[in-house]
Parts: structure tokens; sequence; C-alpha cells
């Protein structure tokens, strides 16, 4: 599909619900189990949609994984499934095909097939258990699995792309994604690969938010890392009440636009009453505005219903889509946008700074370590509810300590906030020196992470294999000025071995703004003069940064600027206060910091700002 080239040529046509025609043939029940009882039927019903003006036809396989046909007693049938729904509708894809080739009327046409993967009846977000927010009957790994075996069967049944539909769960997707990627790397010569990939999300209300309580951004944000042929919206909602969902995506979405919803909402009898015309009319009015660059139908729609819809997409101006994909296309680029519930957006380019808040740190709060060595994770959230109350729009979260299980601590808290709306409306940062609890946090985290962080320390093989992970795993990371030598404490370190891993991270693809340099923010004030200079080398390396790896980020832990005055809080909130000032100035974004426990440099008392900046800046060696 995407060497066609067509999607952004015209509107492309999307087939109607698959479920809706089986029960006007009689069948219910299984759906998929009829792709090996009754494939006849099947075929027909595509052949019918193809006829209506289908540009794409989707597979009868939503709940061909074993996840779903469990409940069937078919798990292990359910790659034959798969198989079997994508050869049928591939078969009469095929045949269509032939046939337009030899109508005059029909010379260009061709019909694509979507291989169809719901997103099953479990979530890895949300507790099925409300007295139990740590539990999940089904983990990210077993997701993953269940979704490549399908899309393994899918593929060899001929499907064009693949169409993650009706997805309420950003992890259950990033679980399917990352199951895409892994079929990638196991064809790399498959024509397809890249395996293109539609991803369509189905809301809860008309709000706009998902079962897990995400905004369509955020959940963009979270699943973007691949290279989505697009994104939109099925399910949920009629036509008219979806059409401000959609102008909502189109909005923000630099990728092209799908819109397939149900026919109407059900009525008393479980019913759909939009009629064909009704759906078609407020469909276009959503294409005149250039909202939308793929439209169908989903339950309830009938080949009637994509007929209609059909013929009202004929002859609309191309303009205004056009154009809106073009200016989106530039819109963002460079920004780094990260999500929990909703997006939070690091502008490199203004001079906003952003707070990362520190003290759900067992290292970093002896109250936190306390309360995550007894369990107590509902106290333990507490924290992190005040942390952004303060101002902080990521949290930092790290479990590494002896007496804890760091990744058993890091997967249960993590959990914990996707139960909490107070605290999972935030981004996070996962951060840990063990490199299984960092998988563990990004593996339930429904948002676009930070791993806090990578380094060169073990070589560049390692570094790489790392990156490539965080990125399959829809994060961003942070990169310590660290290598096979040590801690980089000198200027000229830092920028040696940050220009290294700028070059190697590029080479490898991860994009310039997903980047985040950590130059080592060290203890000044030691006593020591090797260290007289560790501030302002700092805040140096921040500048050069930002003057010459482009489009990259810069990160810092503030609190160990000040580690040599320990217990005397007035002098440290003011040696952070006045280091970020300066260090800002630099070009720093992002920091860890306790943001309650900061001051306005503009007020902080003269005499000690004197002193304080004396030791900063390396003002005065009596400082």
């Amino acid at each position: 599909m995407k060497q066609d080239g067509r999607i952004g040529k015209r509107i492309l046509i999307l087939d109607g619900a698959m479920g809706t025609m089986l029960q006007q043939h009689g069948l219910t029940g299984n759906s998929e189990a009829f792709n090996l009882t009754h494939p006849e039927v099947i075929g027909a019903i595509h052949r019918e949609y193809i006829d209506a003006g289908a540009d794409i036809i989707e597979t009868n396989t939503f709940s061909a994984h074993r996840i779903s046909q469990r409940d069937h007693g078919m798990a292990d049938q359910a790659a034959e499934l798969a198989r079997a729904g994508a050869r049928i509708a591939r078969q009469a894809a095929d045949e269509a095909q032939a046939r337009f080739a030899e109508d005059p009327a029909f010379p260009h046409r061709r019909v694509y097939v979507a291989g169809s993967i719901g997103p099953s009846n479990r979530s890895l977000t949300i507790a099925p258990d409300i007295n139990d927010p740590a539990r999940r009957d089904l983990d990210f790994d077993g997701m993953a699995a269940a979704c490549l075996e399908e899309i393994e069967a899918l593929a060899e049944g001929g499907v064009d792309l693949i169409l993650l539909e009706t997805c309420f769960d950003a992890l259950n997707t990033k679980a399917a994604l990352y199951a895409v990627q892994r079929w990638n790397e196991a064809h790399p010569d498959d024509p397809r690969a890249p395996m293109p990939v539609i991803v369509s999300v189905s809301v809860s209300d008309k709000s706009g938010r998902t079962l897990t309580g995400q905004t369509l951004e955020a959940f963009y944000t979270a699943v973007c890392h691949y290279p989505l042929t697009a994104f939109g919206m099925n399910c949920s909602l009629g036509s008219e009440d979806m059409a401000p969902l959609i102008r909502e995506v189109a909005r923000f979405c630099p990728v092209p636009v799908i819109c397939y919803p149900n026919a109407g909402m059900p009525n008393e009898m479980g019913d759909y009453d939009e009629k064909p015309a009704q759906m078609a009319g407020n469909l276009r009015k959503i294409a005149l505005k250039g909202s939308v660059d793929i439209v169908g139908g989903c339950c309830g729609s009938t080949p009637e219903h994509i007929c209609a819809v059909a013929t009202a997409m004929q002859d609309l101006p191309l303009s205004s889509r056009q154009s809106r994909l073009k200016r989106l296309e530039t819109k963002d680029n460079g920004v780094l946008t990260v999500s929990g519930l909703e997006p939070v957006r690091i502008d490199a380019r203004s001079s906003l700074f952003t707070n990362i808040g520190e003290r759900t740190n067992v290292a970093g709060s002896r109250k936190f370590a306390r309360l995550i060595a007894a369990g107590d994770y509902e106290a333990a959230l507490q924290i992190a509810v005040r942390q952004i109350e303060d101002g902080a729009r990521i949290i930092d979260i790290n479990m590494d300590d002896a007496m804890l299980d760091s990744t058993a601590c890091m997967t249960a808290f993590v959990r914990h906030i996707q139960n909490d709306p107070a605290v999972s409306r935030a981004a996070l940062m996962i951060d840990s020196s063990h490199w299984e609890t960092i998988l563990a946090g990004l593996k339930n985290a429904q948002g676009k992470c930070i791993v806090n962080s990578i380094s060169l320390k073990e070589g560049e093989a390692v570094f790489l294999e790392k990156a490539r992970q965080i990125r399959a795993l829809g994060a961003a990371m942070v990169v310590m000025a660290f290598d096979e030598k040590g801690q980089a404490t000198t200027f000229d370190r830092k920028v040696e071995i940050c220009r290294r891993a700028y070059r190697l991270l590029t080479g490898a693809r991860i994009p310039p703004e997903e980047i985040i340099f950590d130059v080592n923010v060290l203890s000044v004030g030691t006593g020591i003069p090797e260290h007289d200079r560790y501030a302002v080398d700092f805040i140096e390396a921040v500048r050069w940064i930002k003057q010459n790896l482009p489009g990259a980020y810069t990160s810092g832990g503030i609190s160990n600027l000040s580690f040599a005055f320990r217990g005397n809080n007035t002098v440290r909130e003011a040696m952070h206060s006045a280091f970020l000032y300066h260090a800002i100035r630099a070009g720093l974004d992002m920091g860890i910091v306790n943001p309650g426990m900061l001051q306005v440099y503009d007020r902080i008392e003269p005499d000690l700002l004197r002193c304080v900046e004396d030791v900063i800046l390396d003002r005065d060696p009596l400082a």
C-alpha cells in the first residue's frame, strides 16, 4: 500500500461491518470460525463490499488470535483461522483486480487487503480487580506473542497491510506494534516490510477519551514511533457524533486520517438505525473540511452504506487535505512529545523548562523508599500526586535499591499508576541501571515514556541494541555522558561522548528529538579543587549540545549539584534555583528536581545568591 501512493490522491473507501453481514446470513457465534466452515459466505461478503466501491477490504480475523479464541476453545487454531481469513479476502481482491483490468471503466482500480486485528477483551492497562491494581490477566509479552502469531498467519495469507482496530488501550496497541516490528525483522526481504499499519481507536464516549482515560492525541503520541500508514477512529459513535473528534484528530495527526463510524448507535433492540444516505452525508461534511483520507463503516453498516459513502466521496477537492498534511508534517517537526493520559510537549525552541519530579525515586526520597519496601503503593502514589500538583509534568520512577526487587517493584508501581487518573495523566521517566527493570516499566505504561538512561559504558554494540529496543517500545531516551573510559567530568569529555553518541543514534534512525543528553550534574563546593568547574562545565556542555547537535534535548539530575550541603535546605534550594537559571539560559530543556523546593531566582536573598553563584560559576576560589 505504501508503494502505491494513492492514499494521498483521493479519499479511499474502506468496507463495512462483517458481523452485520454474517447475521444477515444467519451466522452467529465465533465469527472467525466461519473462515473454515463457511468460506463461501465470507468471500461473498467481501465481493459485495468491493462491488459497492471498497478500495480496502478487511479480513474476517478481528478475534483470530489465541487470546480471544481461548474463550471459544479454539486457541490452538487461531493462526489457522487468521490464515484462512486472509486467503479468502486475498482471493476476492485478486478476482476483482482481474475483473477491473479488463474493464476500461476501472483501468487503475486496486483493492487492498487489510489484516484485521482487534484489541482482544483483555486490557494491559486496566486491572481486572479494582481491589488489586497490580494484577493483570495478561502481560505485554503474552499480548505481543499472540499478535505476532496472528500477523505471521495474515502475512502468509497475503494481506497488504495490518489494521489494528477498535483500539481502546494504547498499551495493547504498543504490544501489537512491537509484534509487527518483530515480523519486519524476521522478514527483511519481504516487499511489504516494513509492514504498513493503520491504527484505529475506539473511544468510550463523546469526550474523546478511550476506556483507559487517554485522549486521542496522547494515544497517538504513544504509538506514533511506528511509521503508521494512517491513524483515526472507528466504532464508538455514529457518523454525526464522531465528526468533532475526527476534526480534532486531523488537527494534530501528521499522517492520513481514517474514519469509519457505526451506522448510528444501537437502539433498544440492538439494531443500528442510521441510513446509508445519512452516514454518507455526514462523512461528506467531514471530508469537505479536509479532515479524512480513508472512510468506511463499522457496526451496523452494510454494502448499501459503503456504496452511498463511495458515491459521496467522488470528486471532492484535494487541496484542503493536502495542505493539512503538509502543514502537520512540519508543525511539530523536532518537538519531543511524550504522554500519560494526556500529551506533554517539550519544545526545545521555547524557553520553557520541564520539571521532572524526583521524589518517586527510592534513592532520592527516604519516605518513598520506606513505602515501597513496605508494599504501600497507594501511599507512595500520593508522593507522585504532590509532585504533579507542584508542577512536575513528568515523574521519574526509580526502584534501584539493594533491598528491593527493582523489576517487581517497578512493575507493581507502574501498574498502580495506570489505575490512578491523578498520576497517570503525567508522563513517566523509567529510571534504572538495570535493563530488565527498564523493560518492565516500559511494558506496563500505556503512554510514551522516557528511559533514564543508556550510555556507551558497555560499548557501541550494546548501546545501539538498547536504543533500538527502547525505540521499538515507543520511548525516548536519556543518554548519559559516560563511555568505556568512565564518566565525563570535564567539558571536553562531555562533548566527545555526546558527539559520538549522537552520530551513532541518528545513524540508527533514532529521531534527534528523542535523544536527551545528560552531561552529568556533579557536586560542587566539596573543597576539592578538581570539582570547582563541574557546574560551569555542565552549563557549557549544554550550550555546546544545543549549538552543535541539532534537535537533541538536554537534561540533568539537579539535586546532585548540592550534595555537599545536605541538611541545609535553604542553601540547597538557592543553589538549585540559581544553577537552573544559568543552565536554562544555556539551553537546558528539562531536569529531575523536586519542583516544590525551587525558589524564584529574582527572590533569592542577595547575599545568599552571591555566595551560591560564586560556588556554581567558580568565581571565587574561597567561595
